[in-house]
């Protein structure tokens, strides 16, 4: 690793908060508020790709927040062949993100390579995640004070990979480029778009993808220290 790295940023969801375990949690909470007769494995085994291929569409501007948010549902249930009218599925959109933010499972490490990494660094967020639940996703996780500065897609008016979200996140946090790192799980938002503005990138691969090209690559957040 080179030794003028000055600035570490992070992504957010599937990085250091553990999107899936939380988001899981919130499902089994809200379907028993509502009365929805599911076995919830089987729905967030369709579910989670679903909503990682909405993102992908949300991420490229070709649908709307509205969209993803009644479209994953709408589009899980189907595939488990539950018939849930449109009123329930944007009641239940809506009470899913009041209620996801009640559940803050970190990944594993997340404290201890913070606690590592903020005395030889300044840290920052980048995250394509809607501003009112990353704030609170932060703050009730406990580690928003990690954080100098928090860049997400809406006050920038882009998402990643957009080179503009990079570029507004280096600003603001008085950053260079070629001193800083992005450390992240989305090989297409989080390392690819970084590169693209000269950032250096590790690849946290919490899915153990298979990789074509060879990026820095970790798949506990611990082995950051073997780059930093």
């Amino acid at each position: 690793m080179k030794d003028n790295v000055k600035h570490v940023f992070f992504d957010l969801d599937h990085t250091l908060w553990d999107f899936d375990k939380n988001s899981g949690l919130t499902f089994k909470k809200i379907f028993e508020l509502n009365n929805i007769d599911v076995v919830l494995n089987e729905f967030l085994k369709v579910y989670e790709p679903i909503n990682l291929d909405y993102w992908k569409l949300y991420r490229e501007e070709r649908i709307s927040k509205a969209d993803l948010r009644y479209g994953r549902l709408k589009d899980a249930f189907n595939a488990i062949k539950v018939d849930v009218d449109d009123t329930t599925i944007n009641h239940l959109s809506v009470s899913y993100i009041e209620h996801l933010t009640t559940f803050n499972h970190l990944f594993e490490g997340t404290i201890e390579i913070l606690n590592y990494l903020r005395g030889k660094y300044q840290l920052h967020i980048i995250t394509n995640g809607f501003e009112e639940a990353q704030e609170r996703k932060l703050r009730n996780s406990a580690i928003k004070h990690y954080f100098k500065t928090i860049t997400n897609s809406e006050m920038v008016g882009v998402k990643k990979p957009n080179p503009k979200i990079f570029n507004f996140a280096l600003d603001i946090a008085n950053a260079n480029a070629e001193e800083s790192i992005m450390i992240g799980d989305s090989l297409e938002a989080d390392i690819e778009g970084a590169q693209r503005v000269g950032m250096d990138t590790i690849f946290f691969n919490c899915r153990n993808q298979t990789l074509s090209i060879p990026y820095k690559t970790i798949n506990e957040l611990i082995e950051i220290k073997t780059f930093l």
